[in-house]
């Protein structure tokens, strides 16, 4: 096998796909190539024609911004990207952007934008191998046994999310993780020894890895490297990498200006006289086709053996079959009659009502997992009697991620990627800012995770105002394609965890109260199954057209329906609206948003213990907003409500003002 040439001609295919474009990064896919063929063409398990296939290894190209690599090498190895994709690499339309989009291409396992995010998802996908083994392997046949493969630049080891998800990693022995550290020395600002002297080798050891060192252009070394990683069923791997950036460029190998910018054409031509390529743009050998030819019949083969091992299996093993294939498919049964009914009347925080919705969940989702970032007291999101994941112990379904929010949702979103669960995460609604990243790839991917954010106001009282998210909840609803709900009371908490589990192509966070809030009585005001619409009229005062509109969410609507009523006893037509969800209610007709909140009506208030920011679309220009724009402060939660102007007898007094 031509290992050489086929590493060369993946330099060749990236340089001239970031020269097409005049954008993008050649010299880690230069200096990464002899470590990709020799992984790709000897060890790495999967099928490009099956590209789903269950029990395939898992890459993951951490190093986004080196795309070229990854999309050469999906071409090559007969993936549903043709070279007229990698010419038009960055280029509007095509499947190869930028950095590599999870569904642009078949093969692209997650989005990997931001250093560290791609290592954090690889880590939750190691952990998933790890949950489906323990749940579907038998004594006799295994049908979950595969790799977690990492490419990973010093720019994810300097991210701090890596140092989260390593440390767990290390604790956990996820010795089917194999992480290939490209240790250049090289960033986008010159040689990394300006800012990074970590030693590497001693923080892995630290963490409890296998290490190895080796030079990444040698094809022997790095193939005993990996069947030592792969031998090491202990502890995950870590394999550095010594290589050269822009590895073969005569002038600009082993400098920072191949790092994110073209080599020229100039420097291309000389680079492939060096490299013994033709100056043919997008060259392939015939040999090197014939080599991934090969390596595909491979491939196939290991595929079809499978198959038949998984029919036999599900032969001898129905009920497994069975919970295996709606884990898969993440089929969410009917829950109607199977969540808790809470007593009208009755005085809850809605954390507390969440917490009990989850034991609920449990039983009836077998593939429901999920944890908190130690916090699970406090976020009430431990599913009782159900066990742990952790070392050595992987059938359970409770996460314990420590202090680590960040972590904690990149592992979430490669859990969700790899499939086979549905998957939860929880902490303080403050901390969703340490979230944030993960949370925006996982809306743009479309991963359909569940945060479950508590002490979600000021309300967290005396713990002050570096714990009390004022502008958190806005700035959540900022981010495209996340459904952010606030719950009112236990009625619309069960609501919402439907709604969460039914919404498939996109995350949700649930924001949570940590104050008791009354129970309504559905009996007099509308059904909380109206929170899947994102907002509804919960009470009128009198009949046709309200004189104004009240809009609330989460705790505030309590307040805003004892103002409510208080106006409607002294003969004034108000309507309260409860608005848990501004993204569910966007997705109503327009007839059903006029419905709630008619246009006729110009008076207009909105009551939420956070900013005001954004309100303005609902109540317009002229809208009274009741609303917290500055920081809190430490006190009892019911010396603040007072303070800050949230209470009934305050939202009754605006009220009355704009109806004078």
């Amino acid at each position: 096998m031509n290992l050489n040439l086929t590493a060369n001609t993946i330099r060749g295919l990236a340089m001239d796909g970031v020269q097409a474009a005049n954008s993008g990064h050649p010299g880690m896919p230069m200096g990464m190539a002899d470590v990709a063929a020799v992984l790709w063409t000897r060890y790495l398990k999967h099928n490009p024609q099956d590209p789903d296939w269950a029990d395939r290894d898992r890459f993951v190209l951490s190093a986004g911004h080196g795309s070229m690599l990854l999309y050469s090498l999906l071409h090559l190895a007969g993936y549903d990207l043709p070279m007229e994709e990698l010419k038009q690499f960055r280029q509007w339309g095509s499947k190869t952007a930028g950095h590599p989009e999870y569904g642009h291409a078949p093969g692209i396992e997650t989005t990997t934008g931001p250093l560290g995010q791609g290592c954090a998802n690889a880590v939750g996908m190691a952990i998933a191998e790890k949950m489906l083994a323990e749940r579907f392997n038998t004594a006799s046949q295994s049908v979950v046994d595969h790799f977690t493969y990492v490419i990973a630049s010093e720019g994810e080891f300097e991210e701090g999310v890596s140092h989260e998800v390593f440390s767990l990693a290390g604790n956990h022995a996820l010795g089917k993780l194999v992480v290939f550290y490209d240790q250049n020395f090289i960033s986008i600002e010159g040689d990394t020894h300006v800012t990074y002297t970590d030693d590497v080798r001693m923080r892995m050891e630290a963490y409890g890895w296998h290490v190895q060192e080796i030079d990444g252009h040698n094809h022997a070394e790095i193939a005993a490297a990996i069947e030592a990683a792969q031998a090491e069923t202990g502890k995950p791997s870590v394999v550095i990498c010594n290589t050269t950036i822009g590895f073969g460029s005569p002038n600009k190998a082993g400098g920072h200006d191949c790092h994110g910018a073209p080599l020229g054409e100039e420097e291309v031509a000389l680079t492939k006289r060096n490299l013994g390529l033709p100056s043919e743009k997008f060259f392939v050998a015939q040999e090197v086709r014939e080599i991934f030819a090969a390596r595909l019949a491979e491939l196939q083969e290991a595929n079809a053996a499978w198959n038949a091992v998984f029919e036999a299996w599900g032969a001898a093993n129905p009920a497994l079959a069975k919970a295996w294939q709606a884990a898969q498919a993440g089929d969410i049964p009917d829950l109607s009659g199977k969540l808790p009914e809470f007593e009208a009347g009755s005085s809850l925080a809605t954390r507390s009502s969440s917490g009990q919705v989850i034991q609920a969940l449990a039983r009836e989702i077998p593939f429901l997992v999920g944890g908190s970032a130690d916090l699970a007291p406090s976020n009430n999101t431990y599913m009782k009697g159900l066990g742990d994941i952790g070392r050595n112990a992987f059938g359970g379904r409770n996460f314990h991620f420590g202090v680590r929010e960040l972590g904690m949702a990149g592992i979430m979103n490669g859990v969700q990627l790899h499939g086979g669960f549905r998957i939860f995460g929880g902490t303080f609604l403050v901390f969703a800012d340490y979230v944030r990243p993960a949370a925006r790839l996982a809306a743009l991917m479309g991963l359909p995770v569940i945060y479950v954010f508590t002490h979600d106001s000021f309300c967290v009282g005396e713990d002050g105002p570096t714990h009390q998210p004022i502008e958190t909840c806005a700035s959540l609803r900022m981010i495209h394609n996340l459904t952010v709900i606030r719950p009112a009371d236990a009625t619309e908490v069960a609501e919402a965890w439907k709604a969460a589990l039914t919404n498939q192509s996109g995350p949700t966070a649930l924001l949570l109260t940590r104050q008791n809030l009354a129970t309504l009585d559905r009996t007099v005001y509308a059904p909380a199954e109206n929170l899947a619409k994102g907002a509804y009229t919960l009470w009128q005062s009198g009949e046709g057209a309200p004189e104004l509109l009240m809009l609330a969410t989460g705790s505030e609507v309590e307040i805003t329906l004892a103002a409510a009523q208080k106006l409607g006893a002294e003969g004034r037509n108000v309507r309260v609206v409860s608005m848990p969800s501004w993204e569910l209610f966007e997705k109503q007709t327009a007839e059903y948003k006029a419905s709630v909140l008619p246009d006729g009506c110009a008076r207009r208030l909105s009551v939420e213990a956070g900013t005001s920011f954004g309100w303005e679309r609902y109540v317009g220009r002229c809208g009274v907003k009741i609303a917290k724009d500055d920081f809190g402060a430490s006190a009892p939660f019911k010396v603040l409500l007072k303070e800050f102007g949230f209470t009934a007898e305050n939202v009754y007094e605006t009220a009355k003002a704009l109806l004078a």
